[in-house]
């Protein structure tokens, strides 16, 4: 990790990047038992805002990786699909379709304006 020549990137920036970075990797882990984490995305405006080194290793095997995303965020890298489990988790949608056609019934209300005609109301289940 390099600081620079005017010490800029001061120690306490540092050590809360560090502990943010770890909490996140934690709570990765714990998240996903199956995957094995392997760096930290980060904006190349982060890096360099940073003084940070691309490739450099952040936390004990854990290295800095350039990427596409936004500035004043980092992302977990591992070797999982996240993509892939999000599909497996989604639920088959299903047309229900009656067996009989029915129909509808029609409220009126008991107001002045009596020849309004309103739907039922919906109960649960919808």
């Amino acid at each position: 990790m390099t600081v620079g020549p005017d010490n800029s990137t001061g120690k306490s920036k540092i050590a809360y990047l560090l502990e943010r970075l770890a909490q996140g990797v934690a709570a990765h882990d714990r998240e996903n038992p199956g995957h094995r984490t392997w760096g930290i995305g980060m904006s190349p405006f982060d890096i360099e805002r940073l003084a940070l080194e691309e490739g450099e290793e952040i936390l004990p095997g854990i290295v800095l990786q350039a990427d596409g995303g936004v500035t004043g965020a980092f992302r977990v890298l591992c070797d999982g699909d996240h993509d892939r489990e999000r599909e497996e988790q989604q639920q088959d949608v299903v047309d229900a379709v009656a067996e009989q056609q029915r129909e509808l019934e029609v409220i009126h209300s008991g107001g002045d304006d009596g020849d309004r005609a309103y739907p039922p109301p919906l109960r649960p289940p919808f």
